[in-house]
């Protein structure tokens, strides 16, 4: 069992580096990618505040599927350029939307959904998975988060 006592309250560079420590230790001689995700989903769901959905998109011969999860039932199949997951993962930069109602093209699992940061998992030069995160709050997501959620995403590459 793991248990984690990170403080929500703390600076957020310092929450991420906490975050980031609490990820190794999950994935940390573990080879199975979807139990990693899973895992790492269920850290950032219980300890990023105001999310309303968190977890990974799988690239599946040219498409994104849905990985694991914590949140409302969402979009099984996102294809590439489709909506803030689809653009992360086609042009393999990350996506920081402060309205997501503004975003050209935007796909609406989740209609509570307001803002959304989006960061790809690069491995061996390829896009192989998508970091999601969706809140209901406009302008949630802050560079903090993005610096946090991309430095997550370099630890996972080549674990999930």
């Amino acid at each position: 069992m793991y248990s984690f006592e990170i403080d929500q309250n703390i600076p957020k560079p310092q929450l991420y580096d906490d975050l980031h420590s609490a990820a190794l230790a999950l994935v940390d001689g573990e080879s199975d990618g979807i139990a990693n995700m899973a895992n790492v989903a269920a850290l950032l769901w219980q300890f990023l505040p105001d999310l309303n959905w968190a977890g990974f998109y799988r690239m599946v011969d040219g498409e994104l599927v849905l990985g694991p999860f914590v949140g409302k039932p969402a979009c099984i199949r996102i294809a590439l350029g489709s909506g803030v997951c689809g653009t992360a993962a086609a042009s393999g930069e990350t996506q920081l939307v402060a309205d997501v109602h503004a975003f050209p093209g935007h796909i609406a699992c989740d209609a509570a959904s307001q803002s959304e940061l989006v960061v790809p998992v690069i491995h061996e030069g390829r896009v192989t998975h998508v970091i999601d995160l969706d809140s209901p709050d406009l302008a949630r997501f802050e560079q903090e988060d993005r610096a946090g959620i991309e430095r997550l995403a370099r630890t996972l590459a080549g674990r999930i």
